[in-house]
């Protein structure tokens, strides 16, 4: 039987949205294709009719969290506060709490460099990190412009660095004093408050 092309979509969205769910709580070896068809509340059949494998779910998937989170950034962006305010948030104890909903380069990342995940993971988060890169350059409120890519490396750099040490933790005061100094250490205008301007 074949579905409507809007239904065929709409099935696609939401198994891209639960296994980029998944895989970022979990790992990409920590969830099975069934798992995820279950939580989108399809059986395990259909998921050929949409994917090839689960590598090339996995590489979608980088794409489809890529592309909310870019929405997010480009938000934040509007405005020097925005982009303050995207970064305090970011190293919080509620993104360090949140590893479903949060960042996929900090759930991700680890796993780029493993033989065989190349083309799944590091190509399309390498592209991601790309984009990030130049989006910081431009939207964050740099006190000079000199080096505002180097700055934007190294500020992207210490924010998931910064997270992925607090989530492994297993003292509760250190992985909040990891958080709390990561932003004391970043540029100014990452930790200027509401009130100053750009």
């Amino acid at each position: 039987m074949r579905y409507p092309a809007a239904e065929t979509a709409e099935k696609h969205q939401k198994i891209l949205s639960e296994a980029s769910r998944l895989f970022k709580e979990r790992g990409f070896d920590g969830v099975s294709v069934s798992e995820i068809m279950k939580a989108t509340g399809l059986t395990h059949g259909p998921f050929y009719n949409h994917f090839d494998s689960k590598e090339a779910l996995m590489a979608e998937c980088i794409v489809h969290a890529g592309d909310a989170a870019l929405a997010d950034l480009d938000e934040a962006g509007k405005t020097p506060e925005g982009m303050r305010a995207y970064v305090r948030s970011y190293l919080s104890r509620e993104h360090r709490d949140s590893r479903a909903g949060g960042c996929l380069v900090a759930a991700f990342a680890a796993h780029a460099g493993q033989p065989g995940s190349e083309q799944a993971i590091g190509a399309p988060l390498t592209t991601y990190f790309k984009v990030l890169i130049d989006r910081f350059t431009s939207k964050f409120p740099w006190r000079s412009k000199k080096n505002a890519r180097g700055d934007a490396i190294r500020i992207l750099a210490s924010m998931y660095g910064g997270v992925v040490l607090a989530r492994a933790m297993d003292d509760e005061a250190l992985s909040e004093e990891i958080l709390r100094e990561v932003l004391a250490g970043l540029p100014a205008a990452a930790k200027a408050g509401a009130k100053e301007s750009g």
